[in-house]
């Protein structure tokens, strides 16, 4: 990872299907060397996944969605998107990937990598199964909270060279954890210059900021680098308190 690095969490909606004939290969996901760590994943998710009662409790599943277990069932034999196509919800639906060019998806291929609970840190371009597995998914005797860290921080530390743009959520942060990552906090301002902080709201922005990255090439190492093209892109970017706040009316819908 050069330059520019942008961790994602993931989302709980996920996009079916794949591309025909596709099928999981641990070993051709970026950080190879955590396919042991995935594959233990693996094994506890078909586990707690095979029956009801315990895919249930284990996965946090209603009657609605109580059938998204099977996708545990089926990862090795199930058909692959990109990470980036594979993740729905208010982060990813501003990216509108359907509709990117090749040089939006090159970009996010480049800079993006998603931590997902399943597999640990993944690249954008990487080709995933549908699954269902969160963050605080109960897999005993395997702990998520304990299983990930050391090895996806150590996978992750090991690419970063120059700025890591950290925009994930503080659970999917603790699986992943990197020294030296920025994290944003997206606030609203409003008419008086009264800073609110955002909750659910806060990824449609981020969603938009990785979306406008991408369509401008965006090329930054630093976070020196990241203001003066926040500041050429009409984005507002701001230290605040030791940290740095983005602002979410700063960051319109963008046409990728």
């Amino acid at each position: 990872m050069t330059g520019l690095t942008v961790l994602l969490p993931p989302s709980e909606t996920k996009r079916e299907g794949g591309e025909p004939g596709s099928a999981l290969d641990l070993g051709a996901l970026s950080f190879p060397e955590l396919t042991p760590e995935r594959a233990a994943v693996i094994t506890a998710a078909r586990s707690v996944s095979s029956e009801e009662s315990t895919a249930r409790t284990a996965l946090k599943l209603g009657p609605k969605s109580i059938a998204e277990r099977f996708r545990n069932l089926t990862l090795e034999s199930s058909p692959t998107l990109p990470a980036i196509e594979r993740y729905t919800g208010v982060l990813y639906d501003p990216l509108d990937v359907p509709a990117a060019s090749g040089e939006v998806r090159a970009w996010w291929s480049r800079h993006v990598v998603v931590q997902s609970a399943m597999f640990g840190p993944v690249g954008a371009g990487d080709p995933i199964p549908a699954y269902r597995l969160s963050h605080d998914s109960k897999l005993a005797p395997l702990r998520l909270a304990s299983h990930w860290p050391l090895a996806a921080g150590r996978a992750l530390a090991s690419r970063a060279d120059g700025l890591v743009l950290d925009l994930r959520s503080e659970g999917y942060r603790a699986l992943g954890p990197l020294d030296g990552a920025v994290p944003l906090r997206v606030v609203s301002v409003d008419g008086v210059g009264r800073r609110k902080a955002l909750n659910h709201w806060n990824k449609t922005a981020k969603g938009r900021l990785v979306a406008l990255l991408a369509r401008t090439g965006a090329s930054v190492g630093s976070m020196d680098e990241l203001v003066d093209w926040a500041r050429a892109n009409h984005v507002v970017l701001e230290r605040v308190d030791g940290g740095w706040d983005l602002v979410a009316e700063s960051l319109a819908p963008v046409t990728v």
